[in-house]
């Protein structure tokens, strides 16, 4: 491959990876906003009670929802043939499988209106939590 076949692989490439972060970057955030001037109900009804209720001032509330992912990453194994000075061997490559968690917070802003509290804001999550 030259070296200008190379390069415009390589910005190719690097498009696809931005275009693709976008993409999901509005994932949690695209349904968070669904949920503005809703009552905090609706949000309530969907994921079950919150995490953490912060009082924020008079009539204004920050409601949280704590969520933890625990995936299980299976390990790999690969192998060759190798020449060796005692013959050809096969050399096996072993990665170990190992358990990931991510913690990921939602939260939400809230006003007090006629009683109930309202959804005015969000706070946007981390990008992993997208």
């Amino acid at each position: 491959m030259s070296m200008r076949n190379a390069r415009n692989y390589m910005r190719v490439i690097g498009a696809g990876l931005i275009l693709a972060t976008v993409g999901l970057a509005g994932c949690a955030s695209d349904i968070m906003k669904n949920y503005i001037g809703q009552p905090l109900e609706t949000v309530v009804i969907d994921y079950g009670p919150p995490t953490e209720v912060l009082d924020l001032g008079p009539g204004e509330r920050a409601y949280q929802w704590r969520k933890i992912s625990t995936n299980a990453v299976s390990g790999t194994s690969t192998g060759e043939i190798r020449d060796t000075r005692h013959g050809r061997r096969y050399v096996e490559t072993e990665t170990p499988g190992y358990v990931e968690q991510k913690e990921c917070f939602y939260t939400f802003y809230a006003r007090s209106s006629g009683g109930r509290w309202y959804i005015t804001n969000f706070r946007k999550p981390k990008l992993e939590c997208e």
